[in-house]
């Protein structure tokens, strides 16, 4: 019975992971692969199995194949990129984590877990391509990537004025800044602001959220490619190498890999950068601005972030408040949202009601001001009437006030737990900019699961 459950099990891990599994004996010949790997590479497993890799995989060699080199040397190899092509002439990249199967000291075969990267891949160099066209033009600001600047922050909150007079003094300089805030507090338009304001606003201002590319890809994103540097490789300049001359913006910057940590630190000390496969040096001109959604303190306890590059970031740190911290800016915001956002409407809401303006004031804004104008747009894009009313308010904004309205020990069990995790669902879902996915993924639960909670809850 025992064996038939590990046999069941391992059926299930095989053909059911999201992963492409391989397995290789001590000869380099293809023991088992699951279905995965088989779609990925158009490939028919009875076909391959018995047969050498390279045989299978003709584009590849000893030198360029994870699975290869951990079978010679018996060395783990962790989220490596490789970029190979298929016998149908498909040029194909994964991230491959190879582990070597052991018999006491001898290798006698390894196993390659690999996640398909290619679409990313190149939608990512895609995007890196565009940037540049974009950035040899100089006939506007759209042109350098910065549209923002301090005017159109809206608030009347002291510490919001206070911050941005220090951001004022610090953009004067080419100092780093890192901007410490939670999603949705408007790290971006600060960070253009800056760059809008600084000596270098007619230059390129180029931003990268260190947690929206694969570990594997941000090195090649960042620092560029050149011909020859790994299979697939071709010459590309990367966004520090743009930014040459301008401010580079890196948002999650304690979501970068650690050797990624060490190497940006080099470029502020030493005002060069090499792409990946190049010996040759490049000066750079940037000015750095960093922002972290997190405490940057206790990313660096916690090892997600470097101190010495924290160090040398936080020349100037700016914390932007969340929105409940200046809840007086809320009905200004709401005015300014409500006129953006109905600009292209003959007939719209030309004010809130009080009860609106209510709920608004006692609602704790997990979202920060991003999820007040996503709310404002929501109304908007379905408005029939002068008056924005309750009617046109997300279901679950109307009833985790209703639970506010409750002393704490006047609420039922069940609606403290109900509370609780409407609450954190709405949060993480905010976060990861409403992605059913990544949110499941985030809060450790099925996505059917996270969807009839979002359902049971009408979270939007």
């Amino acid at each position: 019975m025992k064996d038939v459950l590990i046999n069941k099990t391992f059926d299930i891990l095989m053909n059911h992971s999201s992963d492409g599994i391989q397995v290789l004996d001590q000869d380099g010949k293809i023991v088992l692969c699951n279905q995965k790997v088989a779609n990925l590479d158009g490939i028919d497993i009875a076909d391959v199995v018995g047969k050498h890799l390279l045989d299978i995989y003709p584009s590849l060699n000893p030198e360029t194949s994870t699975i290869l080199k951990v079978l010679e040397n018996g060395e783990l190899i962790i989220d490596a990129q490789q970029t190979f092509t298929t016998y149908m002439g498909k040029s194909i990249t994964t991230v491959n984590t190879t582990i070597p199967i052991m018999d006491g000291t001898i290798v006698i075969g390894a196993v390659e877990i690999s996640k398909n990267i290619t679409e990313v891949k190149k939608l990512s160099e895609k995007l890196v391509d565009l940037r540049s066209r974009s950035m040899s033009k100089k006939e506007n600001l759209m042109d350098h990537g910065a549209i923002y600047r301090y005017e159109d922050i809206i608030t009347e909150d002291d510490k919001m004025k206070n911050l941005l007079e220090i951001s004022k003094k610090a953009s004067l300089s080419d100092i780093p800044i890192m901007i410490y805030g939670e999603t949705g507090t408007g790290k971006e338009l600060l960070a253009q602001s800056i760059h809008n304001d600084s000596r270098r606003k007619d230059q390129a201002f180029v931003a990268q959220n260190c947690a929206a590319l694969p570990n594997t890809l941000l090195e090649g994103i960042l620092f560029g490619t050149v011909k020859g540097g790994f299979t697939g490789a071709i010459d590309r300049p990367g966004l520090l190498e743009m930014a040459d001359g301008g401010t580079m913006f890196l948002d999650e910057i304690n979501s970068m890999p650690m050797e990624l940590q060490s190497k940006l630190l080099r470029v502020l000390q030493d005002k060069h950068i090499r792409r990946i496969g190049d010996t040759k040096l490049r000066k750079v001109d940037i000015r750095i601005i960093t922002a972290i959604n997190t405490d940057p303190i206790k990313a660096v306890e916690q090892g997600s972030l470097r101190k010495d590059l924290y160090y040398r970031l936080n020349t100037v740190m700016l914390r932007l408040p969340d929105l409940k911290e200046r809840k007086g800016d809320i009905p200004l915001l709401t005015k300014y949202f409500m006129k953006k956002h109905s600009s292209n409407r003959k007939t719209c809401f030309k004010d809130v009601s009080t009860e609106v303006m209510e709920i608004f004031m006692k609602y704790p804004w997990p979202g920060n001001i991003r999820e007040l104008e996503h709310v404002i747009e929501a109304g908007v894009s379905i408005c029939d009437g002068e008056i924005f009313t309750k009617d046109y308010l997300p279901y679950n904004l109307v009833e985790s006030i209703k639970y506010e309205d409750y002393k704490e020990d006047e609420m039922t069990l069940g609606q403290k737990i109900d509370k609780y995790e409407r609450d954190i669902i709405q949060m993480s879902f905010i976060t990861n900019d409403k992605n059913v996915t990544r949110t499941a993924e985030s809060l450790g639960i099925p996505r059917q699961t996270l969807q009839y909670k979002i359902k049971k809850y009408r979270i939007l």
